[in-house]
């Protein structure tokens, strides 16, 4: 939640907007035959031209996942190389159990690099919202 708000207060009035799970995202590539409907945990759309009001077609700015025991795998890998496919720009995960937050951002070639690492303590900021950054040690607090 804390991150959902903090997005939510940075984008207020901006022409990006969050979205917080259960929200489905049908994402969408020109060059990739069928579309894949996935439910990010949070999602920045800045593109708003796939918006409607029960989805969003195409390849969120911005997706954010957070971590849980029986779905590390497959955020960590599965989703991680679909959202590339897709051309999601950038592609956080988030993992409390282990107070880390990593955030991967497409290159030049379309494949994700990893811009960032923090375990506990450090700021992360976004390469595609310039403006957003979180401090771990405030996010993972009890």
């Amino acid at each position: 939640m804390r991150l959902a708000a903090q997005l939510y207060n940075l984008l207020e009035s901006d022409d990006c907007e969050v979205f917080s799970a259960p929200f489905d995202v049908k994402l969408s590539n020109e060059n990739i035959p069928g579309d894949k409907v996935v439910i990010p945990d949070l999602s920045v759309i800045c593109d708003k031209s796939g918006l409607d009001d029960q989805q969003y077609t195409g390849a969120p700015t911005m997706i954010i996942e957070i971590i849980n025991p029986s779905n590390q795998a497959h955020d960590l890998i599965t989703k991680l190389n679909l959202y590339m496919q897709y051309g999601v720009k950038e592609y956080w995960i988030v993992n409390p159990l282990l107070n880390t937050i990593m955030v991967y951002a497409l290159n030049e070639k379309a494949k994700y690099e990893q811009k960032d690492i923090v375990r506990e303590k450090g700021i992360v900021t976004s390469t595609v919202l310039p403006n957003f950054s979180v401090d771990a040690e405030k996010l993972f607090q009890q």
